[in-house]
């Protein structure tokens, strides 16, 4: 877990360097800081997207996942978290930016293969340095995502907390279900949530990513099938 909890860290101090340099900035460089991010979230996400070997696999994830995922209005759930956690430790007016803060890094800092693999490898042989190598990562996007969307970043340390740590807990369990068919499946789902985080940042097209995460775990349930249903 110490692995985890310094990328949690790390994700904190990133937070507070981004809003100290965001404090004073003019209105027309906080657009730069926005575009940068969104660009920034397009590369990571198409890179990460790329990494699918079966892409009728991946649309059907996304399209049930989103399907299911609207049903369940898990975007507002989270919103409405986030929303608590504004009123309880942040009193300023920075509206549903500190809702998105939380959901957009939180989505960011979860979705990737680094997360996965780095969890794995230190719960089951005590190889911290793909977290460690993560927590580098995650610490400059913090600076550059608190920058742009506010206090709301910094609350994403919990969800790398909560999720690497139980990842890290149950590795030994999880570890031999994970293929590389799976784990690079999985990646190119999470690539497709952050390219939609990109989009709604650089105001192209606002999606509700988070009613689209389900799609991680329908992806799961394709990979498994896949003996059986080559095609996909």
């Amino acid at each position: 877990m110490i692995a985890t909890i310094i990328n949690a860290l790390a994700v904190v101090v990133g937070s507070l360097v981004g809003l100290f340099l965001r404090k004073g900035i003019k209105e027309q460089y906080q657009k730069i800081i926005f575009a940068a991010s969104g660009i920034t979230s397009l590369v990571i996400g198409i890179q990460m997207a790329l990494s699918t070997k079966h892409l009728l696999a991946f649309a059907l994830a996304l399209i049930l996942g989103g399907l299911a995922g609207t049903a369940l209005d898990i975007e507002g759930s989270i919103m409405k978290f986030g929303g608590r956690l504004k009123n309880r430790f942040d009193r300023s007016a920075e509206g549903s930016s500190f809702a998105l803060g939380f959901l957009n890094a939180s989505v960011l800092f979860c979705s990737g293969a680094m997360a996965i693999v780095g969890s794995f490898k230190a719960g089951t042989e005590g190889d911290y340095s793909i977290i460690f190598t993560k927590s580098i990562l995650d610490g400059f996007m913090s600076v550059i995502f608190a920058g742009a969307l506010g206090k709301g970043v910094i609350f994403s340390a919990l969800s790398v907390l909560l999720y690497q740590g139980a990842l890290t807990i149950l590795s030994v369990w999880i570890k031999p279900f994970v293929t590389e068919i799976m784990l690079s499946e999985l990646t190119a789902i999470g690539g497709a949530l952050v390219i939609m985080i990109g989009l709604g940042l650089l105001d192209l097209k606002k999606i509700k990513t988070a009613d689209f995460i389900p799609a991680l775990l329908v992806m799961v349930l394709l990979v498994l099938a896949l003996p059986f249903a080559p095609f996909l």
